[in-house]
C-alpha cells in the first residue's frame, strides 16, 4: 500500500475570465516535479448562472508546451481555436486539446447554456509534454460520455477510465506519455476502495464531493492527497456516501519545467522564442 506523501488543503478560489471561478487546486505546488506529469488543475465547485445573451468565459490565449484537459461536469463549454477545432461538450464529457507547437484557443460557456443558465461545473487540468513533443502537431480529441466506459471494480464503485487502463478497461484518450484519468464514484460510506496505478507513478487523488480517508488522514472536498511513488496499490476509505474522486497518474518526465503564462517549455530560452513566434503571429498556424 503507498504512503500518503501530502495533503493539499482547499485553496481559496477565484475568478478565471468572467465564467469560471476556480479553486487552484494544486496551489504553490503546481508545475512541481512531485506532480509530473500534470502541471496545474483548476476546479470550477457546482455554481448557478442565470440566463444572458453575453459569452462567459475566456477569450482568445495562446498555448504551447503541454495539453489542456477539460471535463464538463455540469452545463456545457464551447471550445474554438487557430487551427480550426470548434466544438461544445455537454455533461460527463471531455476536451483533450494538445497544444504542442502552439495553439491560439478560446473557452466560454455554450451559447445554449448561457441563454437557459443552470448549474455550471467543470475542471481543467494542464498535462506536460515530454520534450520530444513539445513541438508535435496541435490535436482536438473530443471524448464523449458514451465513449467513456465505466468499470465497476467492486461494489457500488465505479471508475469513469478516461486515460489509462482499470482492470479490462482502457480509456479512450490519446497520451504522449503514461497517464491515468479517471473519474470515480464511491456509493457506500465506509467502503474501502483499492486501485492498481503502475509502481513509480505519481498519483494525485482530488475529492470533488464527499470526504475519504488515506491512511489516518482526513481528506475533504476540494482537497488533494498526492501519494508516494512506490509501495504498491492506492487504497482510501470513503467517509460519506456518494463520494466522487479524480485520480490523476502519471510516469514522472523527469524533465527540466520553465513555465511562463500559457507557454510550458523545458528552458528560458525556449519561452522566449514561444513569445517572440506569438508576438510576431508564428504560433497557432
Amino acid at each position: 500500500m503507498r504512503a500518503l506523501h501530502k495533503i493539499i488543503p482547499r485553496q481559496p478560489a477565484h475568478w478565471v475570465g468572467d465564467g469560471f471561478n476556480v479553486y487552484p487546486v494544486f496551489g504553490r505546488h503546481a508545475f512541481s516535479e512531485s506532480l509530473s506529469p500534470w502541471l496545474m488543475f483548476d476546479y470550477a465547485a457546482p455554481k448557478h448562472f442565470p440566463p444572458t445573451t453575453a459569452q462567459r468565459g475566456v477569450g482568445q490565449h495562446p498555448h504551447r508546451g503541454f495539453e489542456t484537459i477539460t471535463i464538463a461536469f455540469q452545463g456545457e463549454v464551447e471550445h474554438g481555436d487557430s487551427v480550426g477545432n470548434r466544438d461544445v461538450i455537454g455533461p460527463q464529457d471531455v476536451q483533450w486539446m494538445t497544444a504542442g507547437r502552439g495553439v491560439i484557443h478560446e473557452e466560454f460557456h455554450s451559447r445554449n447554456f448561457a441563454k437557459t443558465g443552470g448549474t455550471f461545473e467543470m475542471c481543467h487540468l494542464w498535462l506536460n509534454l515530454p520534450k520530444k513533443n513539445k513541438m508535435a502537431k496541435p490535436r482536438y480529441q473530443p471524448l464523449l460520455n458514451k465513449d467513456i466506459t465505466v468499470e465497476e471494480i467492486a461494489d457500488g464503485v465505479k471508475v469513469r477510465v478516461i486515460a489509462g487502463t482499470v482492470g479490462g478497461t482502457t480509456g479512450p484518450a490519446k497520451t504522449f506519455s503514461p497517464v491515468e484519468l479517471w473519474d470515480i464514484n464511491v456509493e457506500k460510506k465506509g467502503t474501502k476502495v483499492e486501485l492498481d496505478v503502475p509502481e513509480d507513478h505519481n498519483v494525485i487523488l482530488f475529492v470533488r464531493r464527499g470526504m475519504i480517508h488515506v491512511g489516518e488522514s482526513e481528506v475533504g472536498p476540494q482537497s488533494v492527497a498526492i501519494m508516494e511513488r512506490q509501495g504498491g496499490n492506492v487504497i482510501f476509505t470513503t467517509d460519506e456516501r456518494n463520494s466522487q474522486i479524480l485520480l490523476l497518474g502519471g510516469e514522472p518526465l523527469n524533465e527540466p519545467i520553465a513555465a511562463r503564462g500559457p507557454f510550458v517549455m523545458n528552458t528560458q530560452d525556449e519561452l522566449r522564442q514561444a513569445m517572440v513566434d506569438y508576438q510576431t503571429g508564428k504560433l497557432g498556424r
